[in-house]
């Protein structure tokens, strides 16, 4: 299974298909830094996160996803690292999966970008995804397919987070998710490293987001069918992806 998985990787790179992505992914500039975002409707498209294999298992990489959807006749379109995780890739926060919450959501603060609040948790349901504040949800409880938390906010109620600097020099690749008033979903990673402030300014002024959400930074990677594009590195813990059927 896995020289099998492997080849369909290296097949959904390389090879030039007709057949249409659910995810639009492209490359942009803003403000001379290079960034690449992708977007995609809840109502029109498959989004799911992935932590563990069926054996609960360590997933870790966007070739291992893969390796498992293939056994539903399905692959990946996009994907993305999706939240912090502790050193045996368990999520910080909140994280549900299939409608089974294995991970309980904080709402304290606490060190590191995660406990820098407010942070938040993006929350998918069968035909919608909303980025919500994390003691805002807490007291909302909606019922979400699959959910993530991470931080911290990007953007709350189309204004940046109090804490963010628009000099700092604290500069790494991010990644980061939000969702605009027509309920379309945009994820973006820096292809150069970035401050929060600018990063965030990017959904907020070109992305239009009102709600985003910071994923992570340093091990920042994308996977793209359209772009040809799989980054690789250490194993990851959470992992959102917009699956499609297996050509």
């Amino acid at each position: 299974m896995k020289t099998f998985a492997a080849i369909w990787t290296i097949v959904s790179l390389w090879l030039i298909s007709a057949a249409p992505t659910w995810a639009d992914c492209r490359d942009i500039s803003f403000e001379d830094v290079p960034f690449t975002i992708c977007e995609t409707h809840p109502a029109e498209s498959d989004i799911r996160l992935f932590l563990n294999d069926d054996d609960q298992t360590l997933l870790g990489s966007f070739e291992s996803v893969n390796e498992k959807l293939t056994r539903e006749g399905k692959s990946l379109d996009f994907a993305m690292n999706a939240g912090m995780y502790h050193p045996d890739r368990r999520p910080v926060g909140l994280y549900i999966e299939n409608g089974q919450k294995s991970a309980r959501i904080v709402t304290r603060a606490g060190p590191g970008n995660f406990g820098l609040l407010p942070n938040g948790v993006l929350c998918l349901q069968e035909k919608s995804a909303q980025v919500v504040e994390s003691k805002y949800f807490n007291e909302l409880k909606p019922t979400c397919k699959f959910a993530t938390q991470s931080g911290p906010m990007l953007v709350i109620d189309s204004k940046l987070h109090p804490r963010f600097i628009p000099d700092s020099d604290s500069r790494f690749l991010r990644n980061g998710v939000g969702v605009t008033s027509d309920g379309t979903l945009i994820a973006a990673i820096s292809n150069r490293p970035v401050n929060f402030h600018r990063f965030a300014r990017l959904f907020r002024d070109v992305l239009k987001t009102p709600n985003a959400l910071f994923l992570d930074g340093k091990i920042s990677r994308l996977y793209s069918r359209k772009l040809k594009r799989s980054d690789f590195g250490f194993p990851m813990g959470p992992i959102l992806g917009v699956v499609q059927p297996l050509e």
